[in-house]
């Protein structure tokens, strides 16, 4: 199976003593969002996880112990944009996380690092000239330590309009969308990276960027060694074209603060939650109560042949 590590929190940056401690016990436990009593039981042996996928603003605090990963395959999906601390309060200065980005290129290999600039969304501070100067700043310094970039536009979730409020939003038409495109993707080809958009109903070929995903077969085949079943996941909405895989993370616990962020519905709601936080227990930020019901979920596997041995 793969594990996603996480579309919900930022596990690298905030808890990765915790995911590192529940790798080496072999097991974690996942509430279900949308019923807390039911829980599922993740085995984590490396029999049964077959590649990891990390998705950060900030590694940094995860690499002192990267090496527990052992020969499990894995790839970091590192988010970096051209924000300020109005929008991305929770974060180092940008100068810091780009030399982060080098630095952590340089331990792991360029191969298993996706450079991110996502969400994409213009106001009065944030013109489409200055997402170019941004991405191009970003581009230039991340040159030589990533082969991929992932762009995204912004989705109104209802947590999103929540966080943003007081902040304007213009709302971006396609044609807007392949005009910033067209001009992101020949600043990324200057650099050497090829781009890709997540999610997008628009068709953004035109403007020389193709579809991708995020749990990507094409990088799990590469770091697996060998063909991979291109299950998509039912769990993500239609244009989502990530493979399937298993969620780790818990909603309500990312202390970036980013004022796009779709998984923490309130400051307040991090806070209570941050309470509970034990980097030993099986749960993230979460306790096992009364009338809780604890399952074994059957992660399935990604190869092909899984008898086969790895290449």
């Amino acid at each position: 199976m793969i594990l996603s590590v996480s579309r919900r929190t930022d596990i690298p940056q905030f808890y990765s003593d915790w995911f590192l401690n529940r790798l080496k016990e072999g097991y974690l436990y996942v509430k279900n969002p949308m019923n807390s009593h039911q829980i599922s039981r993740i085995d984590l042996s490396p029999e049964q996880v077959e590649l990891i996928v990390f998705w950060t603003k900030n590694p940094e605090p995860m690499m002192e112990r990267i090496r527990e990963l052992g020969s499990i395959p894995f790839y970091i999906q590192f988010t970096l944009t051209g924000y300020g601390n109005d929008i991305e309060p929770g974060l180092p200065d940008k100068r810091h996380l780009i030399d982060i980005f080098r630095e952590t290129a340089e331990k792991v290999g360029k191969d298993r690092m996706v450079w991110r600039y996502d969400p994409i969304f213009l106001n009065g501070c944030y013109r489409e000239e200055y997402h170019l100067r941004a991405f191009e700043e970003i581009a230039r310094g991340v040159c030589g330590s990533a082969e991929k970039v992932v762009i995204s536009f912004l989705d109104k979730y209802g947590k999103t309009e929540r966080n943003m409020k007081g902040i304007p939003v213009e709302e971006l038409d396609e044609e807007g969308m392949k005009r910033l495109g067209k001009g992101l993707a020949s600043i990324a080809g200057t650099y050497g990276l090829r781009i890709e958009a997540c999610a997008e109903i628009a068709d953004l070929s035109s403007a020389g960027i193709s579809r991708g995903s995020c749990i990507d077969p094409a990088m799990a085949e590469y770091l697996i060694g060998g063909p991979v079943c291109r299950r998509k996941d039912k769990n993500q909405r239609t244009e989502c074209g990530c493979m399937e895989s298993v969620e780790v993370g818990t909603y309500d616990t990312c202390l970036a603060g980013c004022k796009y962020c779709y998984a923490n519905d309130s400051v307040e709601a991090v806070k209570r939650r941050r309470t509970l936080y034990d980097e030993h227990s099986p749960l993230l930020c979460g306790r096992v109560e009364e009338g809780d019901r604890i399952s074994e979920r059957k992660g399935r596997s990604v190869r092909k042949d899984p008898t086969l041995p790895f290449l």
